[in-house]
């Protein structure tokens, strides 16, 4: 079995279009939520969003022409993408053969904002104006593809798409490929761009979203106030790849997967399961692949959607899977405070996060986090970054349908 190292990272986020600006915003507790600016939103109850800010395709190679042919969510997988390859050093036909390279990168709902625009052109101009790039643009699929064509990646390639758990599946898939020799490199993450009205209003009517006057209070998790999530937007691409190709062609190595777990609480199909019961087992799966012993540090990216019912649940779930004094002992945030709820691509992003942690022995906060809910009585890093170096950082996911994902994460081991 082979050793699954990281040797590139890539994001374009609602706190920073690149990862030194991501991690020094959520170091220092910046928020990336605020009024909606996309479209109109005022007669909205949810009136608050993480967008992207100044993001322009053409930095990233992708010309006017080109970016018209893709759904924003492509567009952000190819820019976290490229800057992914670019720290790896991975060239296809160069330093890795194009059949030893894949692609797992998912979206929790695909070209959306494509969904939207089309079908209004249908519904006042008829069918006969739908444009021909319709399907290829909304179908979840394409930022997969288009990664693909982009490094002429022709190893297993794989579209996952299981709601808010959809980036944090496809990086432990891709682990799990690497690691039994499937592949020997694999991009893996997720991409996001589903703020638009339709979105907006179909989260909201189904409970999900916070509907907070005040944005500072819109996206507070574990915080007894907490009323829901902010939706945001944005993409997390890693580079994975089989430690010992890494070594011999002098790659740095940012860090170690390590394990991963992957259950269903095959309960309901937008409430976690009350007793947390599979989300427990998928937390134990990943301790326990990654060889985790009681007494060693841990940090946790948690899911920390901010709704009344995950945070309670997830905390139980933490408590299961530890035992009660190793979680009480493990230090945990939720990054969801500062950059909203990114659908598919919260669990790359996050595993970023857990990442850089790890190795810059500074843990971000929960912002906002001031009136703690009693049930929620786990170290949840309220306000303010905390300085600790740990053994092992977990990031968690859990999603609509009952999916729940976690990958476990180390530093460099010689």
């Amino acid at each position: 079995m082979n050793r699954v190292v990281i040797t590139g990272v890539g994001v374009v986020t609602p706190v920073g279009l690149n990862v030194t600006d991501f991690w020094q915003a959520l170091i220092s507790g910046t928020s990336g939520i605020g009024p909606i600016t996309g479209f109109d939103a005022s007669g909205l109850k949810a009136k608050y969003g993480a967008e992207l800010k100044d993001f322009d395709p053409a930095v990233y190679g992708m010309d006017k022409n080109a970016a018209r042919k893709l759904d924003p969510f492509a567009q952000y997988a190819l820019a976290a993408a490229m800057q992914a390859m670019e720290q790896s050093g991975l060239k296809t036909g160069e330093n890795i053969a194009p059949e030893e390279l894949g692609v797992y990168i998912g979206s929790g709902i695909g070209g959306m904002q494509t969904f939207v625009e089309e079908t209004r052109k249908c519904i006042e101009r008829g069918l006969e104006r739908v444009s021909p790039h319709f399907i290829p643009k909304m179908i979840a699929n394409m930022a997969t593809g288009h990664v693909a064509i982009a490094y002429g990646a022709q190893g297993p390639s794989l579209a996952v798409m299981t709601a808010c758990a959809t980036s944090t599946h496809a990086i432990g898939e891709a682990f799990h490929a690497i690691k039994a020799g499937y592949a020997t490199a694999i991009l893996a993450g997720g991409a996001e761009a589903a703020l638009c009205p339709l979105a907006v209003g179909g989260f909201t009517n189904c409970m999900a979203l916070s509907t907070a006057e005040d944005p500072a209070l819109a996206s507070i998790p574990f915080d007894r106030r907490r009323s829901g999530f902010v939706m945001g937007e944005g993409a997390g691409v890693l580079v994975l790849e089989s430690e010992s190709h890494a070594r011999a062609r002098g790659a740095e190595i940012l860090g170690e997967i390590c394990g991963y777990g992957n259950t269903c609480d095959a309960y309901h199909v937008t409430a976690p399961h009350p007793e947390a019961v599979a989300a427990a087992r998928a937390i134990k799966l990943a301790l326990t692949e990654a060889e985790w012993k009681e007494e060693e540090s841990v940090y946790i990216n948690a899911h920390g959607t901010g709704t009344p019912l995950n945070d309670v649940s997830e905390t139980k779930a933490i408590t299961k899977a530890m035992g009660e004094d190793a979680a009480r002992r493990a230090m945990i945030s939720s990054t969801k405070s500062e950059t909203g709820h990114m659908l598919g691509a919260a669990g790359a992003v996050e595993c970023i996060a857990a990442l850089w942690a790890l190795r810059s022995g500074v843990l971000p906060p929960t912002i906002g986090l001031t009136e703690p809910d009693p049930e929620c009585d786990l170290d949840y890093i309220p306000l303010v970054s905390r300085e600790a170096h740990c053994d092992l950082a977990l990031s968690i996911s859990l999603g609509f349908g009952g999916h729940n994902g976690c990958v476990a994460l180390r530093r460099v081991r010689t």
